[in-house]
């Protein structure tokens, strides 16, 4: 592998990404190694990240047909959508709005891109739905990257965004078989015919694929990261799935002592709360652990990423509370005993990296996906809710301290994770790929 990433040298690639921090930031470490190999590297997504991407000299594209929606504008964008309180209602919404139907600007703006800058490879990760369409019509090849749950559908699953877990009982598989018909034929109906009716505005077709698989499906290669003690057994895995380890994001080498608090060595009993960098309604997770653990002698950590911390820091003045902007997690993980989280990715794979046991408390598409494969695979405790109580984080916490097997499993995937170097396993398909295609 090693002389096919010499090859690197002098090659385009073009990162393209849902534009929020849980999409790019696990990708920053491969682009900069790829850079580092050779490849002029450039990224497509929002311009609330020009400022990271000056900081990684990546030259950064910023949409121009396409409404400039990010993590940090949907609600203001789409205000309808924090009116919709079911489920599926908005699952769908979220599915039609932000995937389906703009992968058609997404097309138009990375074609644009592709007259300046002709790449010889598309990576992005497996929710940008344009990547089909740009290999179609481009005919560039595409690697796509995991950095939510595999969503590949299976026909030992049930479908993918329910966060339901599989049945392997003969009621069950049939449950399940009739469920993935109805998500794809009538809850989701609406939102597959948008996204085919893309393919057909440039004379090609996506032969009836949901539009969840459509992007593993019609990838050279799918880098999932994570291994394959996350996810579920399937029998009829894809073969251009590939393995990787828990990828990551590019860290500038750190100046001076680690992060650091006297009580870190005052109490027997941690635990590290946050609800990643979308979720900005504090009385989701971050109010309810607060009051679950406020003057008690369990050491709870909250990381609010700048909201509202001098306000929670008045309100929960109690000797036992840490509330800060941000804290690397690094440093602070190894003292813990409990992670609660909304489920984001990237945390939920740091977090089992040092053997910390999960609670999720996650309902959106991905997130219902990652928390019930904590639940099912025994890492931790799944809620089953986006506003759990003071009470019931309580409970999760005993369990966690009272049920010894999930640091067992945990430190069990672990081992699995050492087995990859993510970024040179990556870096060493990306090559392999261009050399193919070269040849």
């Amino acid at each position: 592998m090693t002389s096919s990433i010499e090859q690197l040298a002098g090659k385009k690639v073009l990162f393209a990404t849902i534009s929020a921090d849980d999409y790019i930031n696990p990708l920053t470490g491969l682009a900069k190694h790829l850079q580092d190999s050779g490849c002029d590297v450039r990224w497509y997504a929002s311009k609330r990240y020009t400022k990271k991407f000056h900081q990684l000299y990546i030259y950064h594209y910023t949409p121009i047909k396409y409404k400039d929606v990010n993590s940090g504008n949907i609600n203001e964008i789409h205000p309808e959508r924090a009116r919709i309180t079911g489920r599926i209602a908005k699952l769908n919404f979220d599915m039609l709005n932000i995937f389906a139907k703009p992968a058609a600007k997404h097309f138009e703006d990375i074609r644009y891109i592709y007259e300046a800058f002709p790449f010889d490879v598309l990576i992005v990760d497996t929710l940008f739905t344009a990547a089909p369409i740009v290999r179609q019509v481009l005919g560039v090849p595409v690697i796509a990257i995991g950095v939510v749950p595999l969503t590949a559908s299976s026909r030992d699953l049930p479908p993918y965004g329910l966060g339901m877990t599989p049945s392997r009982n003969p009621l069950g598989r049939l449950k399940q078989s009739v469920l993935r018909f109805m998500t794809d034929k009538i809850f989701f109906k609406e939102t597959f015919n948008a996204y085919e009716q893309v393919f057909r505005r440039y004379g090609i077709t996506n032969n009836g694929i949901n539009m969840l698989d459509s992007v593993v499906r019609n990838s050279d290669i799918v880098l999932q990261l994570g291994s394959p003690g996350l996810e579920y057994r399937r029998s009829d895995i894809g073969g251009n799935i590939r393995y990787v380890g828990p990828m990551r994001p590019y860290a500038v080498a750190r100046k001076g002592l680690p992060w650091s608090d006297e009580r870190l060595h005052q109490y027997k009993d941690i635990v590290i709360a946050t609800q990643g960098t979308t979720e900005k309604d504090q009385n989701k997770i971050i109010i309810p652990a607060l009051e679950a653990f406020r003057n008690t002698d369990v050491l709870i950590i909250v990381t609010t990423r700048g909201l509202k911390t001098e306000e929670l820091r008045a309100r929960y003045p109690y000797r036992n509370v840490i509330i800060e902007d941000f804290i690397p997690f690094d440093d602070v993980m190894p003292y813990a005993k409990a992670f609660i989280t909304n489920a984001s990715y990237s945390g939920v794979l740091l977090s089992l990296q040092h053997k910390l046991p999960v609670i999720a408390a996650g309902t959106n598409e991905c997130e219902n996906e990652l928390c019930a494969r904590i639940g099912y695979l025994k890492y931790g405790i799944n809620l089953h809710t986006d506003t759990p109580s003071p009470e019931q984080i309580i409970e999760a916490f005993e369990d966690v301290l009272d049920t010894p097997s999930f640091k067992t499993n945990i430190c069990r995937l672990k081992e699995e994770f050492n087995q990859y170097e993510p970024i040179l396993l990556s870096a060493g398909y990306v090559a392999e790929l261009l050399k193919m295609r070269a040849s």
